[in-house]
């Protein structure tokens, strides 16, 4: 029996509406509405549309969008100046800069600068340690959806084996902080792992996010286990995933499509993330005038 199609367009569209209630109970016990800054460096068209379309969802839930772009030929210093001002901004309650940036830029001197109150990327250190630690903060906002779309399908985590296939900062580590944090038995795969079809034949939950099309293919899977494909690949036959659709629907029990499974998740997760930085400023604020 084919494997259930996990719909990430209607998963992602229930935390969109979830994110605009929220906002408008925010706004109305304290009188404002949360902000976010996204900041776009060079004209790469890819990023354009994406950050596009970041900034048309964050106002249909009822944000601000606060946007701010500049030229790939913009010095660093420029840049740093703009995050350390929008740091400051009790206007902006999350901050995003758009990677990749140009070769001109250094992504590890500008992520730095964001505070881990308004990273609603989940990128800095702070972010990570805190995540790491088990402790509360701004999640990663692709591993964060990942693990909604595992609750939407009703997936059990707590105690299942999962392998996730890329050690990435911005989806493997990240995500697998998140498993275990959730109680489950957590692999991580890479280029170096021995024998993957084997690892991934045990486990209960696969996450492919290791950018190589098809990696992963039905004889890797254990029949009826969850798999997850973040993969995003331009190929000639079009844009597909990490994982074999076609063969591994008809093994496991719920899968992914790419698009539409875990690629509208990522905005939406980024607008509960801004919403999270907005109440809990709000709480802060709260507190001091008490």
């Amino acid at each position: 029996m084919a494997a259930t199609v996990i719909d990430g367009k209607a998963v992602a569209a229930d935390v969109r509406a979830a994110v605009a209630a929220g906002v408008e109970a925010l706004s109305a016990e304290h009188g404002r509405t949360p902000g976010l800054a996204t900041v776009l460096v060079g004209d790469d068209p890819a990023s354009h549309v994406y950050v596009g379309s970041k900034r048309k969802l964050t106002e249909e839930v009822g944000m601000r969008s606060i946007h701010h772009e500049l030229d790939a030929a913009a010095p660093p210093e420029e840049l740093l100046t703009l995050v350390d001002r929008l740091a400051d901004d009790d206007e902006v309650d999350g901050i995003l800069v758009q990677l990749p940036l140009p070769a001109s830029h250094d992504q590890d001197a500008v992520i730095p600068r964001i505070p881990a109150s308004k990273d609603v990327d989940g990128l800095t250190a702070a972010s990570a340690g805190l995540l790491a630690q088990g402790r509360p903060g701004l999640v990663p906002c692709t591993p964060q959806g990942v693990m909604e779309l595992l609750r939407a399908v009703g997936t059990e985590v707590e105690g299942a084996e999962a392998a996730i296939v890329g050690r990435s900062i911005l989806v493997g580590r990240p995500l697998a902080s998140l498993l275990v944090n959730a109680n489950a038995t957590v692999t991580m795969c890479h280029s170096r792992t021995r024998d993957l079809a084997a690892v991934l034949g045990r486990a209960d939950i696969v996450v492919a996010a290791a950018g190589s099309p098809r990696l992963v293919t039905a004889e890797m899977v254990r029949p009826g286990a969850t798999v997850i494909d973040v993969g995003t690949n331009r190929t000639g036959d079009g844009l597909v995933g990490d994982v074999d659709f076609e063969s591994v629907r008809e093994v496991a029990g719920a899968i992914t499509p790419v698009p539409g499974g875990v690629g509208p998740m990522t905005i939406a997760m980024l607008l509960r993330n801004t919403l999270e930085a907005a109440s809990a400023r709000a709480a802060r604020v709260s507190a001091a005038r008490a």
